[in-house]
């Protein structure tokens, strides 16, 4: 360190003041570079602060935005199913409305059926009436069917298949009546009491009963009735109406019933009924 100020000795003052001066010049330029850094050096920590106080601005307003977003999301997913909800009620409102029309259509039909079964029923009654009022036969409704109900005792003789002449009349009659019904068919059934018969020509009620009804049916047949609208059936003493342990309990079991077919053609439902049936 000695060295400096010997050798600044040995300098002309001249040159010494030039050094000098140089000396104060650079060092008030360093000075100034210095102050100029450290404004720099502020001017980038501020710049680095805004740049940070940006970043946290973007990244909130990228949380809004992202939160927007879902709430959105949110908004639409609930609109969806609440119309997902509403034609999910409306698709069951349609089909509850057109079960109920056809329900009101069928409960109609059923409605126009039963109206037409009992107007045809008060016109038997009309046709029959002479019948009736002299006690030859009832005209009845039984298991939802229509029946003509004529007792054995008028017809035949106890145990016998051939018809008494009251009995012929009687039928010749009830078979114009039928003949005049139009395209209706008819099933005649014959009923006994229970007292069992065992003759080579009725070993059983079963035979009896048979054979009075097919009589009957070729009786109604030769009255009029078409012979593809009648049949017969035997029901011996299956299907008692009255108690067989009194007399008029078994007068009122031996019976001829002409059973007045439905026909199912004109009933709700039967166009069904024939896709199941094939």
């Amino acid at each position: 360190m000695l060295l400096i100020p010997l050798l600044l000795a040995c300098v002309p003052k001249k040159d010494y003041d030039a050094l000098a001066a140089t000396l104060v010049a650079e060092q008030t330029a360093h000075a100034a570079t210095r102050g100029a850094l450290a404004e720099r050096e502020t001017s980038l920590a501020e710049a680095e602060a805004d740049l940070a106080a940006l970043r946290t601005k973007e990244a909130a307003r990228r949380a809004d935005l992202e939160a927007a977003k879902k709430a959105s999301a949110d908004a639409q997913a609930a609109w969806d199913s609440e119309k997902a909800g509403l034609l999910g009620d409306r698709t069951k409102l349609k089909a509850s409305i057109a079960e109920m029309e056809g329900a009101l259509k069928e409960a109609a039909a059923r409605r126009a059926e039963a109206e037409k079964r009992v107007a045809e029923f008060r016109d038997l009654l009309g046709r029959f009436k002479k019948l009736i009022d002299a006690g030859q036969l009832r005209v009845q409704i039984i298991d939802g069917r229509m029946v003509v109900v004529l007792a054995t005792d008028i017809l035949f003789a106890s145990g016998k298949a051939e018809l008494s002449d009251a009995g012929k009349a009687s039928l010749g009659e009830v078979g114009a009546v039928l003949a005049s019904l139009g395209d209706r068919k008819f099933q005649v059934e014959g009923h006994t009491d229970n007292v069992p018969i065992a003759t080579d020509r009725f070993p059983s009620n079963w035979e009896l009963a048979s054979a009075r009804a097919i009589v009957v049916v070729r009786t109604l047949v030769g009255a009029g009735v078409a012979a593809d609208h009648v049949s017969a059936a035997s029901y011996a003493d299956t299907q008692p109406v009255g108690d067989n342990a009194t007399p008029d309990g078994k007068k009122s079991n031996r019976r001829i019933e002409i059973v007045v077919v439905p026909d199912l053609s004109t009933l709700p439902g039967f166009d069904e009924l024939q896709k199941v049936g094939g």
